[in-house]
């Protein structure tokens, strides 16, 4: 394969793929992933019922989930108690491996 074409295909891969959603998957394999994933889908029915959601943004190195809080949940104010008490345990029970779970605000 010529060079031209090899650098036309990595450009195009980059703009496909979201930055996050390659960085998550050098941190992470991808069994982790559907692990928190499970977990969110399943607190998830209860942030719905009060207007709210997340969603999973990054896995870092350290094992830090980064999460956002979506409709709702960013102005409750026990947002704080929800991601600790609800969301950090129901991902921990399915990833022991997590040491913490964080709201980014952006």
């Amino acid at each position: 394969m010529n060079k031209s074409l090899l650098r036309q295909l990595k450009l195009r891969i980059w703009t496909v793929v979201p930055l996050k959603r390659i960085l998550m998957s050098v941190h992470t394999d991808s069994g982790l992933i559907q692990k928190i994933e499970q977990a969110l889908a399943d607190i998830r029915p209860y942030l719905e019922s009060d207007g709210g959601d997340i969603s999973l943004i990054e896995v870092t190195p350290e094992m830090v989930v980064k999460v956002k809080l979506h409709g709702t949940c960013v102005s409750c104010n026990v947002n704080q108690m929800t991601l600790k008490a609800g969301v950090e345990q129901s991902i921990k029970k399915y990833a022991p491996e997590v040491k913490e779970v964080v709201n980014i605000e952006e």
